[in-house]
């Protein structure tokens, strides 16, 4: 009796009566991209797009369109977070429509930024005047304004930018990219006018006390008063010996 040979047949998805589920492959594209979103989260600062390009090792026509479908794409309104064009770069930050929740929010959990009205008056002068000198900056608040000055530098909102070419040659101050960043701004065209900047810094900033400034004290130096010597001790005087008679 001669054995029968089976052989076996390939059974196809379609004859089990199965669907077919497709595989989802990433695509080079949408790597890239989440990378490029990655990067814009984890930055404190702005980036251009030629420094991420330089970065990742891609030409800047390709990132791009990447940082323009991103900022599309968390333009919609079931996003809280957006990403902007700051400062000439692209980062990532919260929307304005929820500012006030997330101010609220913020005061729970830690102080909030602090910075005097005086502060914030001097940094307007600047914003709208600079290159300002401190004594026009003076002129215009009619104030002294030394410590707020160093408030402000030591919290880079203002820099140095060089020196006005008159007699004594006082240094010119001008906001940084810093200034921008913390007031949402592309650049100093998009500043608000001076009663809209006022209101936006209070309802951004807390107040507090002017640093005071160092007063001179009109009196002279009081001279060292020179203590008298100590006055010595009398000499012993050796009794006399008798005399012979």
């Amino acid at each position: 009796m001669q054995e029968e040979q089976t052989t076996t047949a390939e059974v196809s998805v379609e004859q089990l009566g199965l669907p077919e589920q497709e595989v989802p492959k990433e695509t080079e594209e949408s790597r890239l991209r989440a990378i490029v979103e990655a990067a814009l989260y984890i930055t404190d600062e702005p980036l251009l797009p030629k420094q991420i390009a330089e970065a990742l090792g891609q030409p800047l026509e390709r990132i791009e369109p990447l940082l323009a479908a991103l900022v599309e794409e968390y333009a919609q309104p079931q996003r809280g977070l957006s990403i902007r064009e700051l400062a000439g770069g692209y980062k990532m930050a919260t929307k304005a429509e929820h500012h006030d929740e997330l101010r609220a929010f913020v005061k729970k959990l830690k102080p909030p930024l602090k910075l005097s009205l005086a502060a914030l008056e001097t940094l307007a002068v600047i914003a709208y005047k600079q290159p300002i000198t401190a004594p026009e900056i003076l002129e215009i608040r009619g104030v002294q304004g030394a410590g707020v000055l160093k408030t402000l530098l030591d919290r880079k909102f203002i820099t140095v930018a060089g020196r006005k070419q008159v007699v004594g040659k006082p240094a010119l101050y001008k906001t940084t990219k810093e200034f921008l960043i913390q007031f949402g701004l592309k650049d100093l065209t998009e500043l608000p006018t001076m009663k809209e900047f006022e209101e936006l810094s209070r309802l951004a900033l807390a107040d507090e006390p002017d640093e005071p400034l160092p007063v001179e004290d009109p009196r002279p130096p009081e001279l060292p008063v020179e203590e008298p010597p100590a006055e010595e001790p009398p000499a012993e005087v050796p009794p006399e010996e008798p005399k012979d008679n």
